[in-house]
C-alpha cells in the first residue's frame, strides 16, 4: 500500500494540473470503489473549483470552493492519470506515459476547464473517495483519531515519549499506529528503525528519550528522502506522472533478507509482526 511519501508525491504531480481549475466534468463509471462512492458523486463535483489540495497521513484532500473536500485513498494499487490537453515536450510540470494502465481499470474520470483529464485507475478496488464538508473533516471518522504528521513540528522525541509511556506492544507495532504518528507504513518504519539501530521487537516503553529524539528525527529523514526520491515503486506504484519511484534502489533493510547488512554485512533478517514483514539486522539493531 502507498505510504505517506508516495501520497505526497502524487499530491506534488497533481496539484500543477488541479489547483485553481474548475472541473468542467466528471464521471464515474462505476457506482462504487471499495465503498460506494456518495450520493450524485459525479454531480456535485462538476462545476467545482478546487482551491487547495492537500495530503493527511495517507490521504489526499481537494478542498472545492462548494464546501466540500474531495477525499480520495490510493489503497492497494490506485493510481491517478494526467493527459495534457495537449502533447508538448516534457518539461517541469509536464506528464508523459511510456505504458498506460489498463482503461478497463479507469473507474474516476475529472476535466478541468483547460482540457487537462485525470483519470482514476484502480484494478483491486481498495482505493475509496467521498466527499466531506470542510467542516466536518476534523471530526470525520478518517481523521479524528490520527496522530501528528511525521513531517511537522509536532512529531518528535517527547511526542513518542509520552505516547509509548508504558507501552509493552513492540515499537514497530506502535509506530504504525495512526494514532500515534499519521502516514507511517512498514517500508519506512523499518527503514527509519535500522537507521536508529533499534531492534523492531523492542517494548516501545523501554526505550530511552535519546533514543526517540533519533528516532523521530530519522523518521522525518527517511520521508524526506523518499519524498525526493519520488517514492518506492512496489509492486503498482507510481507517480501522478506516471513514472515509477525509485527510492527502492536506496533501501538499507526493506525487502533485503539474506542481503549483506551495509554495515557489518550480517545477513538480512526477516520475521513477521502482526502480519507484515519486518527486516532487520539482528547485530545492530539492538
Amino acid at each position: 500500500m502507498p505510504e505517506l511519501p508516495e501520497v505526497e508525491t502524487v499530491r506534488r504531480g497533481l496539484a500543477p494540473v488541479l489547483v485553481g481549475r474548475r472541473l468542467r466534468r466528471a464521471a464515474a463509471r462505476r457506482p462504487d470503489l471499495r465503498f460506494p462512492l456518495p450520493p450524485r458523486f459525479a454531480e456535485r463535483l462538476t462545476g467545482a473549483r478546487v482551491e487547495r489540495l492537500e495530503r493527511r497521513a495517507k490521504y489526499l484532500l481537494a478542498a472545492l470552493d462548494t464546501g466540500e473536500s474531495l477525499i480520495a485513498h490510493l489503497g492497494m494499487s490506485g493510481r491517478f492519470l494526467i493527459h495534457p490537453a495537449q502533447s508538448k515536450a516534457r518539461a517541469p510540470g509536464e506528464f508523459h506515459y511510456a505504458h498506460a494502465p489498463d482503461p478497463g481499470h479507469t473507474h474516476i474520470v475529472l476535466e478541468t476547464d483547460r482540457g487537462d483529464r485525470i483519470e482514476f485507475n484502480d484494478p483491486r478496488r481498495f482505493g475509496y473517495m467521498d466527499l466531506v464538508p470542510h467542516a466536518a473533516l476534523a471530526a470525520h471518522p478518517y481523521f479524528r483519531d490520527l496522530g501528528p504528521e511525521p513531517l511537522e513540528g509536532g512529531f518528535n522525541g517527547a511526542h513518542l515519549a509520552a505516547r509509548f509511556a508504558g507501552k509493552k506492544t513492540s515499537v514497530k507495532a506502535a509506530l504504525l499506529d495512526q494514532r500515534v504518528v499519521a502516514g507511517l507504513g512498514n517500508i519506512y518504519v523499518c527503514e527509519a528503525l535500522f537507521r536508529t539501530r533499534i531492534d523492531p521487537r523492542r517494548a516501545a516503553g523501554r526505550i530511552a528519550r535519546p533514543r526517540l529524539d533519533r528516532l523521530a528525527e530519522e523518521v522525518r529523514a527517511v520521508l524526506f528522502a523518499a519524498i525526493e526520491a519520488g517514492g518506492s515503486s512496489l509492486k503498482d506504484f507510481a507517480q501522478a506522472s506516471g513514472e515509477l519511484g525509485y527510492f527502492q534502489h536506496r533501501f538499507q533493510v526493506y525487502d533485503r533478507e539474506g542481503a549483506p547488512c551495509l554495515a557489518c554485512k550480517r545477513p538480512v533478517s526477516r520475521l513477521v509482526q502482526s502480519g507484515r514483514s519486518t527486516f532487520f539486522c539482528r547485530a545492530c539493531q539492538r
